[in-house]
């Protein structure tokens, strides 16, 4: 192994070039899994090096990535109670340059665990601080709702990626969220930002598809991306064959989404860089 390939090791010194993003949102089936999977993969395939963490109980970003059963263990639940350290913890996917750490069935009871433990917030910030320098992206799978698995999640990163769908509740489930990462940056993380907000299940047939897409950029203007992510069969499919959509269909107008959008979440963090 090369000195440049140890430095970028897993575990290594905190030399990260990306910063770690919780894809999150209060409110579930807005496609918040399937974002953090195919963003994920959509990164690793530009030569990203990207780790994700399932902090989900219903381990649902495990199972899309391929992982059995049987793999899952240790994982989240074990990195959050200090029974194994990070990098005991990471597996390997389908994808090159794509990590895991996988949620398992334990990780269901983590949060009565947890109430009793110190820094009970703060155990995945503990955990994964100063030992992702690897990674240029770690991207936080949380659960679809503010339990105490999504406040570690916000406590441990950098910013929160926001998948919404285009539908009518939409702005109210975005509203409860902005005022959650408020509350998170004004207690916990006063770093805590809003890297930005992806629409996703995208009907261009449907007008209300159109009138919440502009109701969300009017309210929230640049936070919002540019690339949206249509509503498509594929994306549908692919968790049943434990791939990405990206692998299962590159083609499919989905998986083209998730690569546009993933060309913008890099832009937005090298300008973060650079103005740094």
């Amino acid at each position: 192994m090369t000195s440049t390939e140890q430095e970028h090791k897993a575990g290594s010194p905190d030399l990260r070039m990306g910063r770690v993003l919780a894809v999150a949102n209060q409110k579930g089936g807005v496609g918040k899994t399937t974002t953090a999977i195919n963003l994920a993969t959509a990164l690793a395939a530009v030569g990203e090096r990207v780790l994700l963490i399932d902090s989900d109980p219903q381990g649902n970003a495990s199972t899309g990535l391929g992982l059995t059963h049987e793999e899952r263990e240790p994982g989240t639940y074990e990195l959050l109670m200090g029974a194994a350290e990070l990098d005991e913890v990471i597996r390997p996917t389908k994808v090159p340059n794509l990590m895991i750490v996988p949620a398992n069935v334990e990780l269901a009871g983590a949060e009565l665990e947890m109430m009793d433990l110190d820094r009970r917030q703060h155990r995945l910030k503990d955990a994964i601080e100063g030992r992702v320098g690897g990674f240029d992206h770690v991207l936080i799978d949380c659960p679809p709702s503010l339990t105490l698995l999504t406040v570690n999640a916000m406590v441990a990163a950098d910013a929160v990626l926001v998948p919404l769908q285009c539908e009518f509740f939409a702005l109210e489930g975005l509203g409860q969220l902005l005022r959650t990462v408020e509350r998170i940056r004004g207690t916990l993380n006063p770093t805590l930002d809003v890297q930005g907000v992806v629409l996703t299940m995208f009907d261009k047939r449907n007008n209300l598809s159109e009138q919440v897409a502009a109701d969300v950029r009017g309210f929230l203007g640049e936070k919002v991306y540019e690339t949206v992510i249509p509503r498509n069969v594929r994306i549908s499919e692919a968790p049943s064959h434990g791939v990405p959509a990206l692998i299962y269909d590159h083609r499919a107008p989905g998986s083209t989404a998730y690569m546009a959008l993933a060309r913008e979440v890099i832009k937005r963090e090298q300008a973060l860089r650079s103005a740094a």
